[in-house]
């Protein structure tokens, strides 16, 4: 059986791993897309949960991602996109960013 850490490396290695066509999607749009690493361990710790192994890890993704990929394409404004820690579980919500925020930030 695969542990937490495996299902880690199936989201983040593969050259089509699911973490990285969810980037080059929000890239195709200019934002920059950020998994707090925290996350990836959330992820895999509810697709353990599920006991469906590597299988759950992509509906997992898709349900904590589902508004924010109908709110960015029709945001120009928004520039980065970070998914926090409780975004699995509903208790915190992505976190969206525009130029001006990330400048704020920077400085």
């Amino acid at each position: 059986a695969l542990d937490e850490e495996a299902l880690v490396s199936i989201l983040t290695q593969p050259t089509n791993a699911v973490l990285k066509q969810y980037k080059r999607f929000f890239e195709m749009d200019g934002v920059d897309l950020e998994f707090e690493p925290s996350v990836l361990a959330e992820i895999a710790h509810e697709a353990l949960q599920r006991k469906t192994g590597a299988r759950a890890l992509r509906g997992i993704i898709e349900k904590m991602m589902m508004d924010v990929m109908f709110e960015v394409p029709s945001d120009t404004t928004v520039k980065k996109v970070i998914i926090p820690h409780g975004a699995v579980s509903g208790k915190s919500v992505p976190l969206l960013l525009t130029e001006e925020e990330l400048q704020r930030q920077a400085s």
